[in-house]
């Protein structure tokens, strides 16, 4: 069993663990001197670079449609100079991404900086006003995937979402047998509205990161105006939360293959997650070991 099979099988614990955390900073029973995670009605941007960039995009939307205030959220190499925040979130697993500590150090001291992480000691975390370590959701693996969907399972407890049963239903998702058949297709596609148009864009990069395939992610309305008209039989359509019936039956019309959505977008993702691994196994690819890659991005 490779690496990353085996961290992403561990995300429900993870989230349990994040559900704890997020109550030990914020609730009504929060350690003393905690971090805190910002309060209703504070203006926030969130910013990370590739995979934590769309956490940091699902984690605006969940902050925003659960009416805690404005939300913003950033790739950290183009976040708009000039802007007022009452505190700026950044995202790192590794704690040495360039971007991210370039931008901590020229947003302060004007902007409060608070760094989620799973490695305390390392330049973002130094560089940030607080940190919250994740330590329990640090992989050895390139390719993300229980540090990111543990930052969101931190911030959905945060927000009073009952992440205890979503991780109970990501753990039945994940006893299954991933998606078989999956390399009869040359195109998949990621669908998704809000959070899950986020986290859309997170799956497409796993197929393209660990399997080496073409994919694609969109907010799901947006499909009809343009990308449909290149889908067809050789395209799996995989939506990350529920598709809206006449879009579905659209896209079923072209040939494609439309797989279900087990109702919640992370829940999904994980099983993404899965299918993944097991699409770069069955291409003779080593998912421990995508190409091109490493395990952060440091620039001289």
């Amino acid at each position: 069993m490779s690496k990353t099979s085996q961290e992403l099988l561990s995300q429900p614990d993870c989230w349990r663990i994040a559900s704890t955390l997020a109550g030990e900073l914020c609730g009504p029973h929060r350690r003393a001197g905690a971090d805190l995670l910002p309060a209703h009605g504070l203006r926030v941007a969130m910013t990370g670079c590739g995979t934590s960039l769309y956490m940091a995009q699902a984690v605006a939307a969940w902050r925003e449609l659960g009416g805690y205030g404005e939300t913003d959220a950033f790739a950290a190499s183009e976040m708009p100079a000039g802007r007022s925040y009452d505190l700026v979130v950044t995202i790192s697993r590794s704690g040495t991404t360039t971007e991210v500590v370039r931008l901590i150090h020229e947003l302060k001291p004007a902007s409060r900086v608070l760094a989620i992480t799973s490695a305390l000691g390392t330049p973002v975390a130094d560089a940030a006003d607080s940190a919250i370590d994740l330590p329990f959701a640090d992989e050895a693996s390139v390719v993300q995937t229980r540090f990111a969907t543990s930052v969101c399972a931190l911030w959905r407890a945060h927000f009073g979402q009952n992440v205890r049963t979503l991780a109970d239903e990501a753990e039945l998702a994940l006893a299954k047998p991933p998606a078989a058949g999956l390399d009869r297709f040359s195109q998949f596609v990621f669908l998704g509205r809000g959070a899950g148009a986020a986290l859309a864009s997170e799956a497409a990069l796993k197929f393209r990161e660990a399997a080496l395939a073409w994919s694609e992610a969109y907010p799901a309305m947006e499909f009809r105006h343009g990308p449909i008209s290149v889908i067809g039989a050789h395209t799996l359509v995989w939506p990350l939360g529920e598709l809206d019936r006449e879009l579905a039956e659209r896209i079923a019309a072209t040939g494609a293959t439309v797989r279900p959505s087990a109702g919640d977008p992370m829940v999904d993702l994980v099983t993404v997650h899965q299918a993944a691994e097991a699409l770069a196994v069955e291409k003779g690819l080593d998912p421990d070991r995508p190409r091109r890659l490493t395990r952060s991005v440091v620039l001289a």
